[in-house]
């Protein structure tokens, strides 16, 4: 094992030598035009606490017009391309490099295919001076992908070993959705073995580093796609979410991510264990730095992509125009604790600054007791495991591939290894649709608008230390949208310290010590403070638009924080 936590050797000559071109690829991509010298090995870097994102800026990592075109947000930039203003070929670059340098900090990718991305915006170039217009809405907009969506003629293995020469014939249907509309593609992004990590360990290229602190996870399972878009290296990525995997990256990472409700966004032909797991479906999700980008990216893909046209699965329900609420119009149930395990200082600094701006600002602010949290994470759980494992431990052991910290920890969710009756799963989706209907019950009996909490009880974790899911899963289970967004706040180690009263607080599980313990305020200098916001189901543009006020009202720019 190396000093990324990558087994160098499975035991099999082929998956060996295929792991080892597989690397070497990756390492071969970083093109020399858009890489850099880092300023020290990344093991020091990592005992700094070193903040990648700052250094960009302070070091002029890129040119002015790479910053200026990096630091556009998408919906400002397409505009441009379209009028011809922009090239798609300058663009292109500009994005590439960034990405490049931000895994050379972060290791991020999984997959680098620059020479693919500069003939695609080359022929977007050629089309848009021959045509005298843009090849479709998001002609020549450079967006990422995490790497478990199939890709026409690409390996896809979903960080499974087995499938290391698993070639997809066909775009997935979201990929070849952007595809038509003018999209760029160029980068296909780490995720975690399993894809049931908060975090992002595997067997091909080891754990991607926080942007803002490099000693950090980037979160999980959109690994790759947090760090990435966080660094300026997207405008616009794509993320999955089963139990917090968009919305984990993001708060974690410091960018903002909406997990959809079910049917919205297609999931369609991606690699995973999870076909046929109905029970608490997995949503497709966009991850972005600018809250009008993820309304704009959302708009079109729905509107223009028409996904229920390509994936049968998918609700034919149009994007709304909705109005961005005025803050005193709103009111919001903060969930201070769901009761399981109580957030840490940093959590609870964002929590309070967040809800005492909303309250100044004129809207109405209570406190949200928590319903049935405790139930709502035991069935969830044992709804990732109904198969008692079955598809996870099979694409684990076609290959012997060693299991990492984190997947031995989440094969065992629910009753691990027991598969369920079909009587038993049935019995889950009832408990799952009484919950729905009393959250919904709740929000009516009380005309609550939106859910405000945190999204981890901690900021950014350590490598391989988050063990909780329970604020993110539980809107998994109960399927309402959700948008993580920025606080625009970081952890600071000497604000952000226990009070007198932990020393004598009383844990409620040894899942809450454990998560707890691991809180030592000096290890997580400046992580980024995210919050997410949900709303009811198939009310996605009212979450988006109410986040809208929101980060207006806490004056937070993703594009300009430095």
């Amino acid at each position: 094992m190396n000093s990324k936590g990558i087994v160098l050797s499975i035991g099999d000559a082929h998956v060996e030598d295929t792991l080892k071109a597989y690397r070497q690829k990756l390492e071969d991509a970083i093109l020399p035009e858009y890489s850099i010298e880092l300023p020290d090995t990344i093991e020091s870097l990592k005992n700094k606490q070193f903040n990648s994102v700052k250094y960009l800026y302070e070091h002029k990592l890129l040119s002015e017009t790479e910053f200026n075109i990096t630091d556009t947000p998408a919906s400002e930039l397409v505009p441009k391309l379209a009028k011809g203003e922009l090239t798609a070929v300058d663009v292109f670059k500009a994005f590439a490099k960034r990405a490049t340098i931000a895994h050379q900090f972060t290791n991020c990718a999984m997959e680098i295919f620059n020479d693919e991305g500069l003939e695609r915006a080359k022929y977007l170039d050629e089309y848009m001076a021959k045509e005298k217009k843009p090849i479709g809405p998001l002609h020549g907009l450079p967006i990422s992908l995490k790497e478990h969506y199939n890709f026409k003629g690409k390996v896809t293995h979903s960080a499974y070993v087995s499938l290391i020469d698993n070639v997809t014939p066909e775009h997935g249907a979201t990929t070849q959705v952007l595809e038509n509309l003018g999209a760029v593609f160029y980068i296909r992004t780490n995720e975690p073995q399993t894809l049931m990590h908060l975090c992002s360990n595997n067997n091909y290229i080891g754990l991607t580093r926080n942007p803002y602190n490099l000693s950090l996870s980037s979160g999980g399972s959109s690994s790759g796609e947090g760090a990435l878009v966080s660094f300026g290296g997207s405008p616009i990525g794509l993320g999955s979410d089963i139990g917090g995997s968009i919305r984990s990256p993001s708060a974690f990472s410091g960018c903002i991510g909406l997990r959809p409700t079910t049917q919205r966004v297609s999931l369609g032909g991606s690699t995973s264990a999870l076909g046929g797991q109905e029970s608490v479906p997995a949503v497709q999700g966009p991850m972005t730095r600018s809250i009008d980008d993820l309304e704009f990216w959302m708009e079109i893909y729905i509107n223009q992509g028409k996904p229920w046209e390509t994936d049968c699965n998918m609700v034919p329900l149009p994007w709304r125009k909705v109005d961005v609420p005025k803050v005193d119009s709103l009111t919001i149930a903060v969930m201070y604790d769901d009761g399981l395990v109580k957030p840490t200082p940093p959590i609870q600094r964002g929590l309070k600054v967040t809800a005492d701006k909303l309250s100044k600002a004129g809207a109405k602010v209570v406190e949200f007791k928590p319903i049935k949290t405790k139930l709502a994470y035991d069935t969830v759980h044992k709804m990732y495991c109904c198969d008692g494992n079955d598809a996870q431990k099979t694409l684990l052991a076609e290959s012997g591939e060693p299991l990492t910290k984190l997947t031995q920890w989440n094969l065992n969710y629910g009753d691990g290894g027991r598969p369920f009756s079909i009587t038993e799963n049935r019995q889950l989706n009832i408990i799952r649709d009484t919950l729905k209907q009393e959250y919904t019950d709740f929000l009516n009996e009380n005309k609550i608008d939106f859910i405000l909490s945190p999204t981890y009880n901690n900021v950014a974790p350590r490598p391989e230390e988050i063990y909780n899911w329970s604020y993110t899963s539980l809107f998994n289970i109960l399927d309402l949208p959700t948008l993580v967004f920025q606080t625009g706040l970081f952890q600071d180690p000497k604000v952000d310290k226990w009070d007198d009263s932990h020393s004598t607080y009383e844990f409620r599980s040894d899942l809450e010590k454990l998560e707890l313990d691991n809180y030592i305020p000096e290890n997580f200098t400046g992580a980024p403070i995210g919050l997410q916001l949900s709303g009811r189901r198939y009310f996605d543009e009212e979450v988006v638009a109410a986040g809208k006020s929101i980060i207006e009202l806490l004056k937070v720019d993703l594009h300009n924080i430095y």
